[in-house]
């Protein structure tokens, strides 16, 4: 049996310490080794209920580059996300980077040349990919439930009117919300549907003590061809929202698809229940499959598993499958990004404009 991989993780904040941490100790084949964090006592009580023990370092530098790690995840400030990924790069690490990737796509494309050119496996935690309402909907539209498909919509909508003293909330790069659930909105869309061929856009304010956007709406615009209708995905993320919004809407020609509550894995992580136990993941509420006639029909969605995107690192550093995000992929989504923020800055409908490995990096997609 292979020695597993020896993980430094450089961040210990919400999401570090909620997401990446737990799947990182519950991985076969992988021990988190080093943790970059400025409060050590957090660090050992957070990992307590997972039996780790990581050496806890101030220096993020220090983690990227320390010897005897394998595998460099950065869950540290959006704008920290591209010297650290070259930094680990270069001292030979393969690298995962939370989303989103890098602050713009000339960081990105650089860290895909930097881990070619180094031979090392450069990735990005989408971990929404594995999600439980996204699986659902992703099968349904396989299996061509609703015909030809003609609009799609994607919401992730909170209630939170009170602006947070958080790094997200204030006016420094890469924060506000387009950078924050925009990279989960996109990169379900592209896998569903692949690049659009215009993206049009407003991103703004809405709360009157927000400094950065906490309001998004993205259409994404794909048009008719010879064997497929024009299609309309608009991506929608508010911090305004009491009343409940449903997660996902899809409309088609031979009916609709609802699907009301997001995935529960979040949710879960927060109140402690680990990615072992039997019940995480599990989602009980239904994909509704409404036709001409008749009541809907509720389809029971598949159990959420994110665990499965550091299960899949492992196995392709290993060379067993594919990188499950690759550089190419986590570039074209950082060029939609800055797209969809170039349209709404200037009210126009722009282009998306990829180079070839970025468009073909989406290849299977159910349009």
């Amino acid at each position: 049996m292979a020695a597993p991989l020896s993980v430094a993780l450089i961040g210990f904040g919400f999401v570090g310490s909620t997401f990446h941490a737990p799947y990182l100790t519950t991985t076969a084949g992988l021990e988190l080794k080093v943790v970059s964090s400025r409060d050590p006592d957090k660090v050992k009580e957070a990992l307590a209920p997972f039996d780790a023990k990581p050496q806890v370092v101030g220096s993020p530098l220090e983690a990227a580059t320390s010897d005897g790690i394998d595998l460099v995840v950065i869950a540290s400030p959006n704008d920290s996300h591209f010297a650290l990924a070259k930094a680990a790069l270069e001292a030979g690490k393969h690298v995962v980077v939370d989303k989103p990737f890098t602050l713009d796509s000339t960081e990105a494309r650089t860290l895909a040349t930097i881990a070619k050119q180094h031979n090392r496996l450069l990735s990005v935690f989408q971990n929404r990919r594995w999600d439980s309402d996204f699986l659902a909907m992703r099968r349904a539209l396989e299996d061509n439930l609703i015909g030809p498909l003609v609009e799609f919509e994607s919401r992730i909508d909170r209630f939170r009117p009170q602006v947070r003293d958080r790094w997200r909330e204030q006016a420094l790069p890469g924060s506000g919300l387009w950078f924050d659930l925009g990279p989960h909105l996109a990169d379900q869309a592209l896998l569903l549907f692949g690049p659009p061929t215009e993206v049009s856009a407003t991103i703004t304010t809405s709360r009157p003590a927000a400094q950065v956007n906490d309001w998004a709406q993205v259409i994404l615009h794909y048009p008719a061809t010879a064997h497929q209708l024009a299609l309309t995905v608009t991506l929608h993320a508010s911090m305004l929202s009491a009343a409940p919004t449903p997660r996902f809407m899809a409309h088609g020609v031979a009916g609709s698809l609802l699907k009301q509550h997001a995935d529960g894995q979040e949710s879960q992580l927060r109140a402690g229940v680990s990615p072992l136990d039997e019940h995480f993941g599990v989602d009980n509420d239904p994909l509704l499959h409404y036709q001409q006639e008749g009541d809907p029909i509720a389809i029971a969605p598949p159990c959420g598993t994110q665990a499965r995107y550091y299960a899949e690192i492992r196995d392709a550093i290993a060379g067993k499958v594919e990188n499950p995000v690759t550089p190419a992929q986590a570039t074209a989504l950082m060029v939609l990004l800055e797209t969809a923020q170039q349209a709404a800055a200037s009210g126009k409908r722009l282009p998306l404009t990829l180079n070839d490995d970025e468009r073909q990096a989406w290849s299977h997609t159910v349009r």
